[in-house]
């Protein structure tokens, strides 16, 4: 961490702050579920909800806030986050719940992307790059961490005080971006016809919706990780380190997937990466069922699961900004609308699919990861013509 500046710290323990609130209930699901007399597949619809607001809502704030000044609103967006996760551990009942996570996702939309912007922006050129690493590398830390202290508070404590905790991260959070950051004023407004507008060109669409079938496939049944434990006969005491095996292997693929990607190329790294994870999922349900003397193959999976599901993110980024190199601030937006929107939908499907029986779940995933790799060699034309399309548009602007 020496030679980092305390900005880029404090602004990648914001990002932190924000993955934890997003994961964290993955850590404690069945405990949430009969505080609030609800299914675990009800309680699980909660990411969903999360992660649908946060896909509309980020191309939305990024329009309407592009004025504001950076510190003001990356602090806002803080405040909203502690209040947000303040109600939703107070929360009385499963709507009031949903309501709060509406506006959790609210903050986290408004604070994650303009945080490694400010970031970058603030960065001498040749540090600009490790940077974003910081900031961005705070939502891989929370994947590792934020689930399994979430699982620990909740048997430790409770799930409401795991929630308040995270509320109160938020807010120090706050008062660090008001301590450290300058005053940046904000930038110029790009309309939302300009950025949606984006997705007319030939190489985004045929990228984009690999986003969202890939997180579908990995991330979806994530919010259901502790009953799907309990499925390999995982005990309350082994949860926790499950779990954060899990964050070690995203955290892991996380750092070697864009030099990966750069090296032998992004398509080579998806193709790799989704036939891995069809191969964990596919051996994830054939494994449920095997009682206690499995958990050293929950282990292995645990792992696995999470390095292929978090390979995907650098890749396709390169991906779309190769596809519209003069945009590249909107196509990485859109990318992270349709990496949420894919949790939301996968998470959905994991909900009705759970009571079917977790291995009907993971083998629907496995399918669906396998259709990853039918969707890549089915549109890597159309890609790559899109991307040399760009570039030659780059060319005529020069």
């Amino acid at each position: 961490m020496s030679g980092i500046p305390v900005r880029t710290l404090v602004l990648g323990l914001g990002t932190f702050a924000v993955g934890t609130d997003a994961y964290v209930v993955a850590g404690f699901l069945p405990a949430m579920a009969r505080s609030l007399e609800v299914s675990e597949s009800t309680a699980g619809q909660s990411a969903t909800v999360f992660a649908v607001a946060y896909a509309v809502l980020s191309p939305v704030l990024a329009t309407f806030t592009a004025r504001v000044p950076r510190r003001a609103l990356l602090t806002t967006a803080l405040v909203v986050l502690a209040l947000a996760n303040l109600g939703s551990a107070l929360a009385p009942s499963y709507p009031v719940l949903m309501v709060t996570r509406v506006l959790a996702a609210a903050g986290a939309a408004a604070f994650t992307p303009n945080a490694g912007a400010v970031a970058a922006s603030m960065a001498a050129p040749g540090q600009r790059a490790r940077a974003l690493a910081v900031v961005v590398g705070g939502l891989t830390v929370a994947t590792a961490l934020g689930v399994p202290l979430g699982n620990l508070a909740d048997r430790t404590l409770n799930w409401r005080v795991a929630l308040g905790l995270v509320a109160a991260l938020c807010a120090l959070c706050a008062a660090g971006v008001i301590a450290v950051l300058p005053g940046l004023p904000g930038g110029p407004s790009v309309p939302l016809r300009t950025r949606l507008g984006t997705l007319r060109r030939p190489g985004v669409v045929a990228v984009l919706p690999l986003t969202t079938l890939g997180m579908m496939a990995s991330y979806g049944l994530y919010a259901y990780a502790v009953p799907l434990l309990h499925a390999l006969g995982a005990t309350p005491e082994s949860e926790m380190w499950l779990l954060f095996l899990y964050g070690a292997g995203a955290f892991a693929s996380n750092l070697v997937a864009g030099s990966a990607a750069d090296r032998y190329g992004p398509v080579r790294v998806l193709s790799a990466g989704y036939a891995a994870l069809a191969l964990t999922l596919g051996a994830f349900a054939w494994a449920t069922g095997m009682g206690p003397h499995a958990l050293p193959v929950a282990a292995l999976l645990m792992a696995a699961w999470g390095a292929s599901t978090w390979f995907q993110t650098p890749a396709q980024q390169l991906r779309l900004i190769s596809a519209a190199p003069q945009e590249t601030a909107v196509v990485v937006g859109l990318n992270g609308s349709a990496l949420y929107l894919g949790i939301a939908l996968g998470t959905a499907l994991g909900g009705l699919l759970l009571p079917v029986g977790a291995p009907v779940a993971l083998g629907v995933s496995a399918a669906l990861a396998a259709g990853c790799l039918l969707y890549l060699a089915a549109t890597r034309r159309s890609a790559e013509t899109g991307q040399l399309s760009a570039c030659e548009m780059g060319k005529n602007r020069l």
